[in-house]
């Protein structure tokens, strides 16, 4: 009701049933789930993880060990908080009140810290209420609100490419190369008041709960806990700065919509072809991901965030951060047609599609984790990727595929995986009698002529496998 979508808080009150745990499952939870973990939150300290993955946690205290045991740069260089995920009020007002205590102790920013709101209501919020002040204050930055350093729209003039450094965020995806295209930037997530806690340390190795700091008279002082509040005392600053009514349908009927030919960064989208009706057959295999696959390594972010607009020209970064499964190359792999090796993955994608030729990508655990981005998806689509089968799939990206008809697959035995070669040829068996939790076979030929089938598994609803069959979800939407 304070950031006036009422209506929202009504639906929500009307079915509160729905939106409640089902007071049986609370009962006896383990009848209901095949593991229980409890958490102590009472025991939990200021967390981080990374480098390169959200998986590796560890406690801000266990920080001087790792970066002895694995080399990591104590110094860092830069702090981040905000973006999307972590710049609600509360986020904001906590970390404003880390750096207001050091602020009173005299104290500034021992590298840059950069602030995103993630909107102009929180921006405007932020500044009326003072914590916009308390940041710049002790030398902090306080951005647009827009992704920025999240994925990449952040130029460094600090370091060099290849440079090993330590950065710090409150952001949600930390893989190689996602915050500033350099592969040797180990960034560690933090909550953003631990993120501004360290930045006035410096080191990586700074717990906040345990360390004190030097503030500008010598003294040691110690941090307070964070304290913020959940929703602002004076309610929301309403904001809608840039904000632009839709014309009426008819109205919007009557506008054409035109686009210079010269122009690299927008295109327009062409349809996908529906699905034939018929099996896929004779597949090549374009990529077999090795390990961690995510959708900055199947479409990069950064620089290539100009051409989101321009399939063709944002479809020359897929899969370039992908490992290679068969020749552990990064972004490379084989024209099994041809012959030749260490093809970009871009390019041999369009060699295979001049040639009408259909292909797949293998997968590993978790193929697709990261981020919801479209593109990821689009790309392989566009390039004539038909089916995408792989050990487990991140949920988003899935739905991704789906939405773009491209057909996301599982192994029912995850050993598959290790069964599929390079020069492989592959054939997706059962299509005709598609249906929700259909069983499909996956028939597998090698160069020597001998066949294995696989049992491959779907988890496409009704509407879903209309997507799929109309070609992607706007060409069934399209006759509507």
């Amino acid at each position: 009701r304070q950031t006036k979508r009422a209506e929202v808080a009504d639906l929500a009150d009307k079915h509160a049933e729905l939106l409640r745990p089902d007071s049986e499952v609370l009962k006896d939870p383990a009848k209901y789930y095949d593991e229980v973990i409890e958490i102590d939150l009472s025991t939990l300290e200021p967390q981080w993880v990374g480098p390169h993955t959200p998986d590796l946690l560890r406690a801000a205290s266990a920080m001087k060990q790792a970066i002895q045991e694995n080399d990591y740069p104590e110094e860092i260089k830069f702090a981040l908080i905000g973006s999307c995920t972590n710049s609600s009020y509360e986020d904001i007002s906590r970390a404003a009140h880390v750096a207001k205590q050091a602020l009173d102790r005299g104290l500034k920013v021992k590298m840059p810290l950069m602030v995103t709101p993630g909107s102009d209501q929180v921006f405007k919020t932020i500044e009326r209420d003072g914590f916009m002040k308390t940041f710049e204050d002790v030398g902090a930055t306080v951005l647009a609100n827009a992704c920025g350093p999240c994925i990449g729209q952040w130029k460094r003039d600090d370091i060099k490419s290849g440079e090993k450094n330590t950065i710090v965020t409150s952001y949600n995806r930390n893989f190689k190369k996602r915050n500033d295209g350099n592969a040797e930037t180990l960034c560690f997530i933090g909550s953003p008041e631990l993120v501004t806690a360290v930045a006035f340390s410096g080191k990586l190795s700074f717990d906040p709960v345990r360390d004190s700091l030097p503030d500008a008279k010598g003294t040691a002082f110690m941090f307070a806990e964070p304290k913020g509040d959940e929703l602002p005392n004076k309610g929301y600053v309403f904001s809608r700065e840039g904000f632009a009514a839709p014309p009426s349908l008819d109205e919007r009927k009557k506008i054409k919509v035109e686009i210079d030919s010269s122009s690299d960064r927008l295109s327009f989208l062409d349809p996908f072809a529906p699905w034939e009706g018929k099996d896929f057959e004779d597949l090549v295999v374009l990529m077999k991901a090795k390990g961690k696959c995510t959708t900055d390594h199947i479409s990069q972010a950064g620089p290539w965030l100009k051409y989101r607009g321009h399939l063709a020209n944002i479809s020359n970064n897929m899969f370039i951060g992908a490992t290679n499964a068969f020749t552990a190359e990064i972004g490379k792999g084989t024209n099994v047609i041809t012959g030749e090796k260490g093809i970009a993955y871009p390019e041999l994608g369009k060699a295979y599609k001049q040639r009408g030729q259909g292909w797949v990508a293998i997968g590993d655990e978790n193929y697709g984790e990261g981020s919801s981005r479209e593109h990821a998806a689009m790309s392989p689509r566009y390039l004539g990727c038909k089916a995408v089968i792989v050990r487990s799939f991140a949920r988003i990206h899935e739905t991704n595929l789906k939405a773009q008809g491209v057909l996301p697959l599982t192994f029912v035995d995850p050993a598959a995986y290790d069964a599929i070669q390079e020069s492989d040829r592959l054939s997706v068996v059962g299509l005709t009698q598609i249906a929700p939790g259909s069983s499909l076979t996956l028939k597998v030929r090698s160069q020597d002529g001998s066949v294995k089938e696989f049992p491959v598994k779907h988890t496409m609803t009704e509407l879903q496998i209309k997507w799929f069959k109309a070609g992607s979800a706007l060409n069934s939407l399209k006759p509507k």
